[in-house]
Protein backbone atom coordinates (compact mmCIF):
# COMPACT_ATOMS: atom_id res chain seq x y z
CA UNK A 1 0.00 0.00 0.00
CA UNK A 2 1.44 3.38 -0.99
CA UNK A 3 2.27 5.66 1.86
CA UNK A 4 0.18 8.82 1.82
CA UNK A 5 1.43 12.22 2.93
CA UNK A 6 -0.07 13.94 5.97
CA UNK A 7 -2.83 16.47 5.28
CA UNK A 8 -5.24 18.80 7.08
CA UNK A 9 -8.28 16.48 7.05
CA UNK A 10 -8.35 15.99 10.83
CA UNK A 11 -7.95 19.73 11.36
CA UNK A 12 -10.69 20.70 8.89
CA UNK A 13 -13.07 18.10 10.33
CA UNK A 14 -12.64 19.61 13.80
CA UNK A 15 -13.06 23.12 12.45
CA UNK A 16 -16.29 22.06 10.73
CA UNK A 17 -17.58 21.18 14.22
CA UNK A 18 -16.81 24.72 15.38
CA UNK A 19 -13.41 23.94 16.94
CA UNK A 20 -11.39 26.71 15.32
CA UNK A 21 -7.97 26.46 17.02
CA UNK A 22 -6.64 22.95 16.43
CA UNK A 23 -3.24 21.97 17.86
CA UNK A 24 -1.15 18.98 16.89
CA UNK A 25 0.75 17.42 19.81
CA UNK A 26 3.65 14.95 19.69
CA UNK A 27 6.54 13.85 21.84
CA UNK A 28 10.00 12.45 21.21
CA UNK A 29 12.41 10.63 23.45
CA UNK A 30 10.61 7.70 25.05
CA UNK A 31 13.30 5.21 24.05
CA UNK A 32 16.61 6.86 25.04
CA UNK A 33 18.63 5.87 28.09
CA UNK A 34 19.50 9.52 28.80
CA UNK A 35 17.98 12.97 28.62
CA UNK A 36 14.46 14.33 29.01
CA UNK A 37 11.37 13.48 27.02
CA UNK A 38 10.32 16.46 24.88
CA UNK A 39 6.89 17.43 23.53
CA UNK A 40 5.62 20.13 21.22
CA UNK A 41 2.18 21.58 20.51
CA UNK A 42 1.70 23.40 17.21
CA UNK A 43 -1.22 25.35 15.75
CA UNK A 44 -0.77 25.88 12.01
CA UNK A 45 -2.37 28.80 10.20
CA UNK A 46 -4.15 27.79 7.00
CA UNK A 47 -2.53 30.56 4.94
CA UNK A 48 1.02 29.77 6.16
CA UNK A 49 1.43 25.99 6.14
CA UNK A 50 5.08 25.11 5.45
CA UNK A 51 5.79 22.96 2.38
CA UNK A 52 7.20 19.51 2.97
CA UNK A 53 5.84 18.75 6.44
CA UNK A 54 6.02 15.06 7.26
CA UNK A 55 6.75 12.65 10.09
CA UNK A 56 10.09 13.87 11.44
CA UNK A 57 11.57 10.37 11.07
CA UNK A 58 10.93 10.55 7.29
CA UNK A 59 12.98 13.74 6.88
CA UNK A 60 16.70 14.40 6.75
CA UNK A 61 18.33 16.30 9.59
CA UNK A 62 18.93 19.28 7.29
CA UNK A 63 15.28 19.35 6.16
CA UNK A 64 14.03 19.06 9.74
CA UNK A 65 16.21 22.00 10.78
CA UNK A 66 14.91 24.17 7.93
CA UNK A 67 11.29 23.30 8.71
CA UNK A 68 11.86 23.91 12.42
CA UNK A 69 12.77 27.53 11.73
CA UNK A 70 9.79 28.00 9.41
CA UNK A 71 7.34 26.44 11.88
CA UNK A 72 8.59 28.65 14.72
CA UNK A 73 8.17 31.68 12.48
CA UNK A 74 4.77 30.92 10.95
CA UNK A 75 2.87 28.87 13.54
CA UNK A 76 1.95 29.01 17.23
CA UNK A 77 4.42 26.73 19.00
CA UNK A 78 5.04 25.52 22.55
CA UNK A 79 7.82 23.14 23.61
CA UNK A 80 8.04 21.41 26.99
CA UNK A 81 9.99 18.65 28.70
CA UNK A 82 9.72 16.10 31.45
CA UNK A 83 12.98 15.58 33.31
CA UNK A 84 14.98 12.43 33.89
CA UNK A 85 13.91 12.62 37.55
CA UNK A 86 10.25 12.74 36.50
CA UNK A 87 10.76 9.84 34.10
CA UNK A 88 12.28 7.76 36.89
CA UNK A 89 9.63 8.65 39.48
CA UNK A 90 6.53 8.47 37.26
CA UNK A 91 7.47 6.05 34.40
CA UNK A 92 8.22 6.99 30.81
CA UNK A 93 4.61 6.89 29.54
CA UNK A 94 3.30 9.21 32.24
CA UNK A 95 6.32 11.50 31.88
CA UNK A 96 5.78 11.76 28.12
CA UNK A 97 2.13 12.65 28.77
CA UNK A 98 3.24 15.25 31.31
CA UNK A 99 5.49 16.84 28.69
CA UNK A 100 2.53 16.92 26.28
CA UNK A 101 0.32 18.53 28.92
CA UNK A 102 2.95 21.19 29.57
CA UNK A 103 3.36 21.88 25.85
CA UNK A 104 -0.38 22.43 25.42
CA UNK A 105 -0.49 24.66 28.51
CA UNK A 106 2.34 26.76 27.07
CA UNK A 107 0.54 27.79 23.88
CA UNK A 108 -0.05 31.56 23.69
CA UNK A 109 -3.84 31.08 23.52
CA UNK A 110 -5.75 27.94 24.54
CA UNK A 111 -6.57 25.54 21.70
CA UNK A 112 -10.15 24.41 21.04
CA UNK A 113 -9.16 20.89 19.98
CA UNK A 114 -6.09 18.66 20.23
CA UNK A 115 -4.77 16.07 17.82
CA UNK A 116 -2.57 13.74 19.89
CA UNK A 117 -0.08 11.39 18.27
CA UNK A 118 -0.58 7.84 19.55
CA UNK A 119 -3.46 5.86 21.00
CA UNK A 120 -3.93 7.63 24.34
CA UNK A 121 -5.05 11.10 25.43
CA UNK A 122 -3.00 12.30 28.44
CA UNK A 123 -5.28 12.45 31.46
CA UNK A 124 -4.27 16.02 32.35
CA UNK A 125 -5.69 17.41 29.09
CA UNK A 126 -9.20 18.65 29.70
CA UNK A 127 -10.11 20.17 26.33
CA UNK A 128 -11.60 18.43 23.31
CA UNK A 129 -9.03 15.94 21.97
CA UNK A 130 -8.57 12.87 19.81
CA UNK A 131 -5.72 10.37 19.66
CA UNK A 132 -4.45 9.49 16.18
CA UNK A 133 -2.28 6.40 15.71
CA UNK A 134 0.71 7.25 13.49
CA UNK A 135 -0.61 10.80 13.58
CA UNK A 136 2.77 12.30 12.65
CA UNK A 137 2.35 10.71 9.19
CA UNK A 138 -1.36 11.61 8.87
CA UNK A 139 -1.89 15.11 10.29
CA UNK A 140 0.15 18.13 9.22
CA UNK A 141 -0.21 19.72 12.67
CA UNK A 142 1.17 16.60 14.36
CA UNK A 143 3.93 16.39 11.73
CA UNK A 144 4.93 19.94 12.63
CA UNK A 145 4.91 19.08 16.34
CA UNK A 146 7.05 16.00 15.73
CA UNK A 147 9.64 18.05 13.83
CA UNK A 148 9.80 20.76 16.49
CA UNK A 149 10.09 18.27 19.35
CA UNK A 150 12.80 16.21 17.64
CA UNK A 151 14.98 19.14 16.56
CA UNK A 152 14.72 20.73 19.99
CA UNK A 153 15.58 17.52 21.84
CA UNK A 154 18.42 16.58 19.47
CA UNK A 155 20.01 20.00 20.01
CA UNK A 156 19.59 19.68 23.76
CA UNK A 157 21.40 16.33 23.67
CA UNK A 158 24.25 17.87 21.63
CA UNK A 159 24.65 20.40 24.45
CA UNK A 160 24.67 17.68 27.10
CA UNK A 161 27.23 15.73 25.05
CA UNK A 162 29.67 18.61 25.47
CA UNK A 163 29.31 18.34 29.25
CA UNK A 164 29.59 14.55 29.27
CA UNK A 165 31.71 13.48 26.27
CA UNK A 166 32.21 9.87 25.31
CA UNK A 167 28.59 8.67 25.20
CA UNK A 168 27.94 9.87 21.65
CA UNK A 169 24.80 11.80 22.54
CA UNK A 170 25.53 14.29 19.74
CA UNK A 171 24.92 11.37 17.33
CA UNK A 172 22.62 8.96 19.18
CA UNK A 173 20.53 11.53 21.11
CA UNK A 174 20.73 9.26 24.15
CA UNK A 175 19.26 6.21 22.43
CA UNK A 176 20.82 2.83 23.31
CA UNK A 177 23.26 2.53 20.42
CA UNK A 178 26.07 -0.02 20.82
CA UNK A 179 28.57 2.80 21.40
CA UNK A 180 26.36 4.38 24.07
CA UNK A 181 25.93 1.08 25.91
CA UNK A 182 29.66 0.42 25.72
CA UNK A 183 30.36 3.90 27.13
CA UNK A 184 27.95 3.19 29.99
CA UNK A 185 29.99 0.12 30.87
CA UNK A 186 33.33 1.94 30.57
CA UNK A 187 32.51 5.44 31.84
CA UNK A 188 29.60 4.79 34.18
CA UNK A 189 26.22 6.48 34.71
CA UNK A 190 25.81 10.27 34.48
CA UNK A 191 23.17 12.44 36.20
CA UNK A 192 21.35 12.58 32.84
CA UNK A 193 20.83 8.83 32.59
CA UNK A 194 17.43 7.32 33.33
CA UNK A 195 18.02 5.13 36.33
CA UNK A 196 14.73 3.25 35.92
CA UNK A 197 15.77 1.94 32.48
CA UNK A 198 17.20 -1.55 32.72
CA UNK A 199 20.64 -1.06 31.05
CA UNK A 200 21.30 1.93 33.34
CA UNK A 201 19.88 0.25 36.42
CA UNK A 202 22.08 -2.80 35.85
CA UNK A 203 25.23 -0.68 35.70
CA UNK A 204 24.21 1.27 38.79
CA UNK A 205 23.84 -2.09 40.52
CA UNK A 206 27.51 -2.65 39.64
CA UNK A 207 28.27 0.67 41.33
CA UNK A 208 29.53 2.76 38.39
CA UNK A 209 28.46 6.41 38.43
CA UNK A 210 29.91 9.65 37.10
CA UNK A 211 29.70 12.85 39.14
CA UNK A 212 29.12 16.13 37.31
Amino acid sequence: MARTAPDMSFETAAQARGLARVAGVDEVGRGPLAGPVTAAAVILHADRIPDGLNDSKALTEKRRAALYDIILRDAEVSIAHATVEEIDSLNILRASHLAMERAVAGLPLPPDHLLIDGNMIPRGLTQSAEAIVKGDARSLSISAASIVAKVCRDRLMVGLAQQFPGYGWEKNAGYPSPAHKEALQNLGVTPHHRRSFKPVHNILYQGKTVTP
